[in-house]
């Protein structure tokens, strides 16, 4: 299983002094998930699942307004204006699919966010590739190298939006399990494609086109309209007009894969609306995820019955 991150595009959007700082820890970009700048407070980063306050001169670095500053400078290009759109969200994406999260002040409009102002705090998402984290479970969600309809549940921070960005990238450009076809992607978060300027920044695969930042249930039909998706991927549905939009796709023949929040089979079955396609045995493939031992970790491959195909 092969781990990417690009480093120079992370390090690249903070203020020089943070740069250096960060630089100087020698923490590798593999393995950092997150740098934090709060006004007034530490810099601090996440690695390997561990939170570290980053020191300076052996005391620990307080950011200033002018490193928040001009890190949100360097993310914008000097243009936090045209950004707009993005900001309302609460973050922007940058070059490589990284995720940059942002508190401030709220401007509202007619009861809608509008746009954030004297930005406070920064958390920057480092996007990581794990290039065949799905080769194991690839094998269990397909038959006759036809994708099933395929359902990943998962609690939170248990590696589910990775997991489905390497099967994308692997039912788009096929294997001896599946056989390469067209791939629609909603990806209302740019969590899945990380895209930049329209352009995906993840491998997602040669046959794969992406919608991003858009409605579920809206994006799924346009694509079922517009691109003809042999298989169609979303990630964290949970509104009835997502599944009512699942179902309508599953209907026009497109096969589905599909991520939910839920401990397990249980759970995710007495979800409203959900619980009925559960019932219904919509689904031909349940994966269970946990992270007791590890981020990713299978805890069962189940059939449409909740038979048991695969557990660790």
């Amino acid at each position: 299983m092969e781990r990417k991150g690009s480093k120079d595009q992370v390090f690249n959007i903070l203020a020089k002094s943070v740069r250096k700082i960060v630089q100087a820890d020698g923490a590798d970009m593999e393995h950092i998930q997150e740098i934090r700048l709060r006004t007034g407070q530490p810099l601090r980063i996440v690695r390997d699942n561990t939170e570290r306050v980053l020191p300076s001169e052996g005391s620990p670095h307080i950011i200033t307004k002018e490193e928040l500053r001009e890190t949100m400078e360097y993310i914008s290009h000097y243009s936090l204006y045209a950004y707009e759109n993005e900001l309302r969200q609460g973050f922007l994406t940058i070059e490589g699919g990284h995720r940059v999260g942002v508190t401030g002040k709220v401007i509202l409009e007619r009861e809608k966010v509008k746009n954030i102002q004297y930005i406070s705090s920064v958390n920057i998402r480092v996007s990581h590739e794990f290039i065949g984290c799905a080769d194991g479970i690839l094998p269990h969600i397909t038959k006759n190298r036809q994708v099933c309809h395929t359902l990943i549940i998962s609690p939170p921070c248990c590696g589910k939006t990775t997991l489905i960005r390497d099967l994308i990238r692997q039912i788009s450009d096929g294997n001896q399990y599946v056989k390469g076809c067209s791939v629609g992607v909603v990806d209302e978060r740019s969590e899945l494609g990380g895209c930049y300027l329209g352009i995906a920044q993840n491998h997602l695969g040669s046959r794969t086109d992406i919608l991003d930042c858009c409605p579920k249930a809206e994006g799924m039909i346009m694509l079922i309209r517009s691109m003809s998706p042999q298989v169609i991927a979303v990630d964290e549905i949970g509104t009835s007009e997502d599944i009512h939009a699942i179902e309508y796709a599953m209907q026009c023949g497109c096969k589905l894969i599909a991520s939910v929040h839920g401990l397990d089979m249980d759970e995710a079955s007495k979800k409203p609306v959900l619980g009925e396609l559960i019932r219904r045995r919509m689904f031909e493939r349940y994966v269970v995820l946990g992270n007791s031992r590890r981020p990713g970790e299978i805890r069962g491959i189940y059939d449409e019955r909740g038979s048991v195909l695969c557990r660790e």
